[in-house]
C-alpha cells in the first residue's frame, strides 16, 4: 500500500470538518472571560490543543466502534471510514486511539497547570476528573461494551461537553469563577453542536436502525427529528439573545445577529430535503456556521 494513501486514509480518519465545531465552544468562552478582563495566552492555547485531541480521539473512536458493531457496513450512506475502508486496520487503529488518549491527557495536565499553578487542589482534582470524563465519553460513544450513542444518549453528552463543559469550563479557567448566565451561551453552543450531531444521525437514520444504533432520529422518525432539528437551532438563537438582553445593554451586542442567516438557510435546506440521505453537507456547513457564530457572538460581547 502507497505511503500517501496510508496518510490520506489517517487524515480522512481524523475528519478534518469537524475540528472547527470542537472548537467554538472554547473560542466564545475565551471571548466571554476577555470581556470582563481575563486572558491568557497559555491557557488559551494549551484549551485549544486539548480540545483537538480530545475531539480526534472521540472520531478516531467512533470510527473504530462503528466499524466493530457493524453501523459501518456496504450500505453506509455518509463518507467512507478508514477502517472500513480497509485502508486501517483495527490494531493500527487502536494504538492511534491510545496515542490520542496519552496526548489528551498531557495536554489537559498542562492546561491545569497553568491555570491553576497547583495552588488550588480541589480545583485542580475537579477538572482533572472533568477530563479524565471527557476522555471516557469520546472512548465509549460507539466503542466498548454498551457504548451510549447506541442507545440515543449522545445529544447530552454533545450538549453538556461541547456546550457547558467548553464555554464555561474554559471561561472558569481563564477566571477562576463561574457565572451562572454563561450558562445560557454555553447552552446555544452546545445546541448547535446537537444539532450537527442530529444532521448525522437523520443522514444515518435507515442504516442505524437496522444495526441497532438507536440514536434519536431513528426513534423520533424522520418528520420528528426535523422538528427535534428546529428546536435546537431556534431554541439555541432564542438563549443567546436572552443572555444579549439580560447583561449586555449596549447596542454594539447585537451585531451577534449577523450571524443569523446561515442558520436559517440551513433549516430551509433540511426541511426542503426530501432525500434525507442527501443532507450530509448541511453537517459541514452547520460545524462553519457555529464557529462563526462564536467568533462573532464573542467579538459583539467583548466590544459592547
Amino acid at each position: 500500500m502507497a505511503k500517501n494513501e496510508k496518510i490520506k486514509a489517517w487524515i480522512h480518519a481524523f475528519r478534518l470538518r469537524t475540528l472547527p465545531l470542537s472548537l467554538s465552544g472554547i473560542i466564545l468562552g475565551t471571548f466571554l472571560a476577555a470581556s470582563a478582563g481575563f486572558f491568557k495566552t497559555d491557557i488559551f492555547i494549551l484549551a485549544i490543543s486539548t480540545t483537538l485531541f480530545l475531539q480526534i480521539l472521540s472520531n478516531l473512536a467512533n470510527d473504530y466502534g462503528d466499524f466493530i458493531n457493524g453501523a459501518d457496513n456496504e450500505n453506509r450512506v455518509g463518507p467512507q471510514r478508514a477502517v472500513q475502508s480497509g485502508v486501517i486496520s483495527p490494531r493500527e487503529m487502536k494504538n492511534m486511539i491510545i496515542i490520542f488518549v496519552i496526548l489528551s491527557f498531557i495536554s489537559g495536565l498542562a492546561l491545569l497547570f497553568s491555570a491553576f499553578q497547583f495552588q488550588h487542589i480541589a480545583k485542580i482534582l475537579f477538572f482533572l476528573v472533568l477530563g479524565i470524563a471527557a476522555i471516557i465519553a469520546a472512548l465509549k460513544y460507539t466503542a466498548g461494551k454498551n457504548p451510549y450513542g447506541y442507545k440515543g444518549l449522545g445529544d447530552i453528552f454533545v450538549f453538556l461537553f461541547f456546550g457547558w463543559v467548553a464555554v464555561a469550563g474554559s471561561y472558569f479557567l481563564f477566571s477562576q469563577q463561574f457565572e451562572a448566565l454563561i450558562l445560557l451561551p454555553a447552552s446555544a453552543i452546545g445546541m448547535f453542536s446537537t444539532g450537527v450531531l442530529n444532521v448525522n444521525n437523520m443522514r444515518d437514520r435507515e442504516t442505524d436502525k437496522k444495526v441497532g444504533k438507536i440514536t434519536i432520529p431513528v426513534r423520533l422518525g424522520e418528520q420528528n427529528a426535523k422538528t427535534y432539528h428546529l428546536f435546537l437551532i431556534a431554541g439555541a438563537w432564542l438563549l443567546s439573545l436572552l443572555y444579549i438582553l439580560l447583561c449586555h445593554k449596549n447596542l454594539h451586542a447585537w451585531i451577534a445577529v449577523l450571524a443569523l442567516p446561515p442558520f436559517i438557510w440551513h433549516l430551509k435546506n433540511i426541511f426542503s430535503q426530501k432525500k434525507i440521505n442527501k443532507i450530509d453537507p448541511e453537517l459541514k456547513k452547520l460545524s462553519l456556521s457555529t464557529l462563526f457564530f462564536a467568533i462573532l457572538f464573542g467579538l459583539a460581547i467583548l466590544i459592547s
